[in-house]
């Protein structure tokens, strides 16, 4: 890192505390490193609110034996297949069966994908963990 800046900055002791904390509990070498993933973090989370392009994993656990699920499942990630990058899926059992769709678009439009996911009959869960394209970090 040719641009590193120092800087300094008050904080109080019991914060401090957690914060030192928290460090020795990661697999961080230090502080510095420790607070600027903290930073990046929240620029990725300001980014999510600001609605910006970003990249994200649905993932959903269902029953593939409700009546036509599979069919609309896949029926929806067709009418949004602007925003689905790949689709795996893998089945944990008899009966159950997940499924990860990795997708990249407007934050607000991710969302939007897996609420439509998650609503119909027979699934049991859904999940989007969303990120950054990394563009603005």
């Amino acid at each position: 890192m040719s641009d590193l800046v120092r800087l300094s900055f008050s904080i109080e002791q019991p914060l401090l505390t957690r914060l030192e904390n928290l460090v020795a509990a990661s697999d961080y070498n230090n502080r510095s490193e420790y607070i600027r993933d903290m930073i990046r973090a929240r620029l990725v989370e300001h980014e999510w609110d600001a609605n910006a392009e970003a990249l994200g994993t649905i993932t959903l656990v269902y029953d593939h034996h409700s009546r036509q699920l599979s069919d609309h499942l896949m029926d929806v990630q067709h009418d949004h297949h602007h925003l689905v990058l790949a689709t795996t899926h893998v089945h944990l059992d008899a009966h159950l069966c997940a499924e990860m769709i990795m997708v990249r678009g407007r934050a607000a439009e991710l969302q939007q994908l897996v609420n439509q996911l998650q609503k119909p009959k027979g699934v049991l869960h859904a999940t989007l963990s969303m990120t950054s394209t990394g563009k603005h970090l």
